[in-house]
């Protein structure tokens, strides 16, 4: 039983305060949006802890895009489809790479985000699955750092936008069908509040600690994927999380991203022998599709007994390596690794979803007022494996696009919230006490175990059986974050199970060793939503994940 609200509430004696809209979130797709919306409304930035704290700050790799001469978005719509594994919305693909080139050129002149330059040209790169260099970057591996710091400078500067840092956003309200606001609870304190407002933006990234071993920073659980579904979003393709392979293989939390781009400009992944894993195995060699290279990697370590493999970029000559990813350098080193004389053990690790809530090409969800941008979102962008550094740009992309519906949504909306301070929800709460840290890691582990890169039907009925002893935890009332992040994994754990266990065949990130074959039946996504309480599921063909109705996705 999925409740509607993970707490109790009376909004007339909970305080609360008006806005034009609410974006959830701080990443590259939370502070566009967020930036832009408030040329024109007043606008409210909620944040889990503070601004910094999130995924695109540690993004090293770049954003991708057709800014080379070589280059066009026919070839990079190419490239996104083949990662993508026959899964991908070929609408949302052209989308992106089309529109794509415009929103980075507008970081740089309006934003004032500077990336790295050869002879007065952006320096692209190549990463796996492009057959271009096609990925901008900056400051050599600290692409998302000078995204966010960029975009984070602009906030001092308009007086419509209002940032709350260390807010922790609860549930999304909703009155009559339609997106009422946010209910809130201010993390330093304990004490709950709501935002009032005709829309809500939900921009709060991915899931990967659902995993003990994950590159995502400890707020990425996947919450606001739990409450578009709570509010009566529909959810898409949650069982392709995305595994990179290359991650720094040290006892560190999260760990730490070894960019791809270190194999776009040379580095080689070997075994402990030095034997190169991947000649022979795809034309691309060690720039293939992450999926392709984990499953390689997860192959060769089972073979030989491994639980790591090693990063060669010693042939790279050694001032290269510092001045372009001086990030990745100085981390390594302060490790006790020098990446200019030996090799870096490297393992995959939980990175990116795919899957998310379901939106139309405007970031429209199912619920009147509520739109999704960024990781958190499903647009059929990245299909069944995301092609290396289309994330930024998908944010980018969609922020701008949900501010071309945006204006219609708060004119509407705003005439429908009379009553919303009588807002009240009751249920029954258990008092069952259980050990919220405990929980979360027996959670993650299982998690590791059952439904990691390669996955099996034995495996995964035993990871459902763990999941259903467990869902008691929905119904207890928590009263703090650690607790709502708990409810929040317990019930997106269930749904990757479920969308495990229904797709027969291997695909994308989603490997099964019963079925290692792709099938054409499973040209679909597996799409979730929540009818009277219980999770129902619809298979829908490719082609068909989204609709565009006035009202939201689906409406028609």
């Amino acid at each position: 039983m999925i409740p509607r609200y993970l707490v109790n509430f009376d909004l007339e004696d909970l305080p609360g305060v008006g806005f034009d809209l609410v974006v959830v979130g701080s990443g590259v797709a939370g502070l566009s949006t967020a930036l832009r919306a408030a040329r024109r409304f007043r606008v409210a930035l909620l944040t889990k802890t503070t601004l910094t704290v999130t995924a695109t700050r540690i993004a090293q790799g770049g954003i991708a895009s057709a800014l080379g001469a070589d280059d066009s978005p026919e070839l990079h719509f190419e490239d996104t489809i083949k990662a993508g594994k026959g899964l991908c919305e070929e609408e949302a693909v052209w989308t992106l790479v089309r529109e794509g080139p415009r929103r980075i050129t507008e970081l740089i002149e309006e934003v004032g985000a500077h990336f790295d330059c050869v002879d007065g040209h952006l320096d692209l790169t190549i990463e796996g699955g492009h057959s271009r260099r096609r990925v901008a970057h900056a400051q050599g591996d600290a692409t998302g750092s000078e995204l966010e710091a960029s975009l984070t400078r602009r906030l001092l500067y308009n007086k419509r936008l209002d940032v709350f840092e260390n807010y922790y956003a609860i549930d999304i309200l909703t009155l009559d069908g339609r997106c009422a606001g946010v209910l809130g609870m201010n993390a330093e304190e304990g004490t709950m509040n709501y935002f009032r407002a005709p829309a809500v933006v939900l921009a709060m990234g991915g899931m990967g600690q659902l995993y003990p071993v994950t590159t995502n920073p400890e707020i990425c659980t996947g919450d606001g994927v739990s409450m578009a579904l709570r509010a009566g979003a529909e959810v898409a393709d949650l069982e392709f999380l995305q595994f990179h392979p290359t991650s720094l293989h040290l006892p560190e939390t999260p760990r730490w991203l070894i960019s791809e781009a270190l194999r776009g400009e040379g580095a080689v992944i070997v075994d402990h022998s030095g034997n190169r894993i991947m000649d022979g195995v795809h034309p691309l060699k060690d720039l293939a599709p992450r999926d392709t290279v984990v499953n390689e990697m997860v192959r060769v370590m089972k073979e030989q007994g491994i639980d790591h493999l090693l990063l060669d970029a010693t042939h790279i000559p050694a001032d290269k390596l510092k001045e372009r990813f001086p990030t990745i350098y100085r981390h390594c080193l302060e490790a006790g690794v020098d990446i200019t004389q030996v090799p870096i053990p490297v393992s995959p690790a939980a990175h990116y979803m795919s899957g998310g809530v379901v939106t139309d090409l405007h970031g429209r969800t199912r619920v009147k007022g509520l739109y999704a941008c960024g990781e958190v979102a499903c647009t059929g962008v990245h299909g069944a494996n995301r092609l290396a550094s289309n994330s930024l740009l998908e944010g980018l992309v969609f922020s701008w696009r949900i501010m071309q519906e945006l204006p219609r949504a708060v004119s509407e909306g705003a005439r429908e919230l009379d009553g919303l301070s009588g807002l009240r929800h009751r249920s029954k709460r258990s008092r069952l006490p259980v050990e919220m840290s405990l929980l979360r890691r027996f959670v993650q582990q299982m998690m590791m175990d059952c439904v990691g890169f390669r996955r099996s039907k034995e495996g995964l009925e035993e990871a459902m059986e763990f999941i259903a002893k467990n869902l008691e935890v929905l119904r207890v009332e928590y009263l703090n974050p650690q607790g709502f992040e708990l409810q929040n994994m317990i019930t997106l754990s269930a749904l990757m199970i479920r969308a495990s266990l229904l797709r027969e065949e291997s695909r994308g990130c989603h490997y099964r060793v019963d079925f290692p074959g792709q099938a054409e039946f499973w040209r679909k996504h597996i799409v979730f939503r929540v009818e009277d309480g219980e999770i129902a599921h619809e298979l829908r063909a490719v082609g068909a994940l989204t609709g565009a109705g006035d009202g939201g996705v689906g409406d028609e």
